[in-house]
């Protein structure tokens, strides 16, 4: 084992106001969220010689210090990022200035490591690109492909998160939804709630959502369409779907498992079908636009199904 590694540092008086946890996991991108977090509750990280808090804020000056972290605490630092996924991801660059990094997240690619994935795509970048400091925006889930932003710096990231909490955001996605859509519009506004499993329901306690769909093209078995969220809750518009009664097609969670069978047979669709096409927000006295197109493979397959 070598030897422990201990962590010492300064906060710099542009960081006064920002809570303790959240400079941590700025500060210290080499350390799992799960550590930092862990040696807060147990009271192991100290300023200026006092125990801190999850939910203490800095004020700028004070001296933070980690106890010394052993191999078994630490990441491996060697982290490779596969030949194939550098490959795909540095291919998949849409937009590269001095604030942001754009990418068309490739499906089952997931925007971050954790839960038994050692790589992400955020994790890969900084590799690929030697910028510790690249930070999600904000997230795809791993089967969705489409517009993922990431920021180089912490004034585009707030910038970023600013407007999405002021529902500044303009977020578009391309699906296939199963059956024929009743309507050119549909509006779902149901509340969602987090529950067991990493899943998410409709329910009155849950927290506001709003997704509108809007039909492209109707097929005999299913309406490919265009929605926008103004909010973006976990799974939004795949738990929207379900609850209209028109499942996301491909999705393993909330979908109808025989005609994801029937789709992947007939018509060789192996992902879920949700692209994140769009993606603006203000910037600059502008906007920020970024667009990708739907993939060839989900292209192919409005090709191949019958009207």
């Amino acid at each position: 084992m070598r030897d422990p590694q201990a962590y010492d540092l300064e906060v710099p008086p542009d960081r006064a106001g920002q809570r303790i946890d959240n400079f941590l996991l700025g500060a210290l991108r080499d350390l799992p969220r799960s550590l930092i977090y862990r040696l807060l509750r147990r009271g192991r990280i100290r300023v200026d010689g006092r125990r801190a808090r999850p939910a203490d804020r800095v004020s700028g000056g004070e001296r933070i210090t980690l106890p010394p972290l052993t191999r078994d605490d630490l990441p491996d630092r060697e982290a490779k990022v596969p030949a194939r996924l550098a490959e795909r991801l540095l291919s998949a660059i849409l937009i590269e200035n001095e604030d942001f990094l754009v990418v068309d997240k490739p499906a089952g690619v997931a925007s971050h490591g954790g839960s038994g994935i050692r790589v992400g795509l955020i994790e890969a970048m900084r590799i690929l690109r030697d910028e510790p400091e690249l930070a999600l925006a904000h997230r795809l889930d791993r089967e969705t492909s489409g517009v993922l932003v990431l920021a180089r710096n912490r004034r585009a990231l707030l910038a970023l998160h600013q407007a999405l909490s002021a529902r500044e955001v303009e977020k578009r996605y391309l699906t296939l939804l199963a059956g024929r859509l009743p309507r050119a519009r549909l509006v779902a506004d149901d509340p969602l709630q987090r529950v067991r499993g990493g899943r998410v329901r409709t329910a009155d306690e849950g927290r506001e959502a709003r997704s509108v769909f809007e039909r492209i093209e109707v097929y005999r078995e299913a309406t490919f369409c265009m929605v926008s969220i103004a909010t973006g809750r976990t799974h939004q518009i795949r738990a929207h779907a379900a609850a209209l009664g028109h499942p996301v097609i491909g999705d393993a969670r909330y979908g109808n498992f025989e005609l994801n069978r029937d789709f992947q047979r007939r018509y060789g669709l192996n992902r879920m079908f949700l692209h994140a096409t769009y993606l603006g927000f203000p910037w600059g006295g502008g906007s920020f636009d970024c667009s990708a197109p739907l993939p060839a493979e989900l292209a192919g397959i409005l090709e191949r199904m019958p009207r």
